[in-house]
């Protein structure tokens, strides 16, 4: 936008030096159309970013000065495009509410005519500075929109990668932490029996084999950021093979299912299955309970609930959600539920998880 103006400007200063020649003053109009130039040129350069009171001081100067150009060349075309050129750069310095006083001064230096000239060529003058403050008002509002629209991609983007990475980190906490909970219960549980019944040991071990290779799979899912979904397996059975591994890890666990099973969103299955897990590792890790309990619930015509059960020394709610807890919440949030929990000291907690369906 500067390099257009200063074109203008030189092209305005040339029209000035051609059509002079028949003025009263051509010397002193061609002086101070040069001290135009320089002042629209260089000094518009250094005033622009120096605040607005140089802006006004640069303002005021150059329109005392086209005023002056205009009557010592006698109208011509071009002391009319240096008008017209302060007009433009008004708006880049004080905004188009300045450029609007600069507009409406500017036909004033017809003065000097007879009355029906000056208006004539007033009312024209004052027509050809809207266009010019109209132009760059709009370049500087589409540069203005750019800019938003850069910032708004650049936070998408940081919004994204946030999103992939708590999404990834949830996978983590609730598919690898959850499995070498399990690994780390039965491998406790075997060296307990050990001396005493060294095939139940090797049985338990077995499982935790097992387990440590789905910890792997975990690993390798997570690594990738690959989202990979659950099992393609009802939702019941997949939350009766937590149970079991629960019971097998030392927590005997039951499940309970109400109400006629029914399709339900991939999102809401993920969330619901996952709160199970994380449930259950922390029933686990910290509940010191003698049992657990899962309870599904399809008789809501809307929603479908999950309750997790246990019998332990219950949470300290006023202590804060723990990261697991966090991702349960965030997952049921997503796909459009809620979660809950409830506990009391001594006589154990209910995590409980909804979600339309």
């Amino acid at each position: 936008m500067n390099r257009a103006l200063d074109a203008l400007t030189g092209a305005a200063f040339l029209a000035l030096a051609v059509g002079v020649s028949d003025a009263g003053h051509p010397v002193a109009a061609l002086v101070a159309g040069l001290v135009y130039l320089a002042l629209a040129t260089v000094g518009f350069g250094w005033v622009r970013g120096r605040g607005r009171r140089w802006a006004l001081v640069y303002v005021g100067v150059q329109l005392a000065l086209g005023y002056a150009v205009f009557v010592l060349s006698g109208a011509t075309v071009g002391a009319v495009l240096l008008q017209l050129v302060l007009v433009s750069q008004t708006v880049l310095l004080l905004s188009l509410r300045g450029a609007a006083v600069v507009v409406c001064l500017v036909p004033f230096a017809h003065l000097g005519m007879a009355w029906r000239d000056g208006l004539r060529e007033g009312v024209g003058m004052l027509a050809a500075a809207v266009f010019a403050a109209v132009l760059p008002y709009l370049f500087v509002r589409e540069q203005e929109a750019r800019v938003r629209l850069r910032e708004y991609a650049l936070q998408a983007e940081r919004l994204a990668a946030a999103q992939e990475r708590n999404r990834v980190a949830r996978d983590i906490h609730d598919g690898l932490g959850h499995s070498l909970t399990v690994v780390q219960m039965q491998v406790k549980a075997a060296r307990a029996v050990l001396q005493q019944d060294p095939r139940r040991a090797d049985a338990v071990l077995e499982k935790a084999e097992r387990q440590a290779e789905e910890a792997l799979a975990e690993v390798r899912r997570s690594v990738g950021a690959l989202r990979e979904p659950r099992p393609p397996v009802p939702l019941s059975d997949a939350l009766r093979a937590l149970a079991d591994e629960a019971s097998a890890a030392g927590v005997p666990t039951s499940l309970e299912v109400s109400g006629a099973a029914r399709p339900l969103p991939a999102d809401a299955e993920e969330s619901l299955y996952r709160a199970a897990q994380e449930g259950l590792t922390n029933v686990r890790k910290h509940a010191d309970a003698t049992r657990a309990e899962l309870r599904l619930d399809y008789t809501r015509p809307a929603a479908v609930r999950l309750e997790i059960r246990d019998d332990g020394v219950g949470l300290d709610l006023a202590a804060g959600a723990g990261y697991g807890l966090v991702g349960v919440r965030e997952r049921a949030a997503h796909a459009g539920g809620r979660m809950s929990i409830e506990s009391e000291r001594g006589r154990g907690s209910t995590l409980s998880v909804e979600v339309p369906g």
